[in-house]
């Protein structure tokens, strides 16, 4: 038996449940999850490479499957924005005046924030950055990126009419979809 077929053997045997498990967390679902090791192995031990023992195996296939995951998404994204034009056809158009008109209300409020505070929402809140990396990107401490983060939030909800006193602030993400 050649020696990728003793590892595939030895990561079946004791790597299996976590890799189902890891899965299961990415997808949500068991059957998801089940197809995406099963993808996943065979997109690893198809090529010839040299992997030292299990643990490299499992982590191999581990980020295979996030990869192979996250490519699944961004067809099922792509997908999505395509289907709709394929359906169309009809009379029938929506009014996407509501939308635009939020969308230019945001662009506007967020125009009107000062460079810092706009540079540290963007990068907290669309890119999804951690405090953290946004203090190291913009050479600050994290106290000022929360500071700026505070302020752009209190002036994007006095712009947009927002009521901040209740805790649930609207993600700005949700006004790009």
């Amino acid at each position: 038996m050649r020696d990728s077929e003793a590892l595939v053997e030895q990561l079946f045997a004791g790597s299996l449940p976590r890799l189902g498990a890891y899965g299961y967390a990415l997808t949500g679902s068991y059957s998801a999850s089940e197809e995406l090791v099963q993808d996943a192995m065979v997109k690893v031990f198809s090529r010839t490479r040299t992997i030292p023992d299990v643990a490299a195996a499992e982590g191999y296939v581990r980020a295979t499957m996030r990869t192979l995951h996250l490519d699944s998404l961004r067809r099922r994204t792509r997908w999505l924005s395509v289907v709709p034009r394929l359906a169309a056809g009809g009379d029938e158009h929506p009014d996407h005046a509501p939308e635009v008109d939020l969308r230019d209300d945001v662009a506007r409020a967020i125009a009107q924030l000062p460079p810092r505070v706009r540079t540290a929402v963007a990068l907290h809140y669309l890119d999804d950055l951690a405090i953290r990396r946004v203090a190291d990107a913009m050479g600050i401490s994290e106290g000022t990126v929360k500071g700026y983060l505070k302020d752009g939030r209190a002036a994007l909800a006095d712009a947009l009419g927002a009521d901040l006193s209740e805790g649930d602030v609207t993600d700005v993400k949700e006004v790009r979809r």
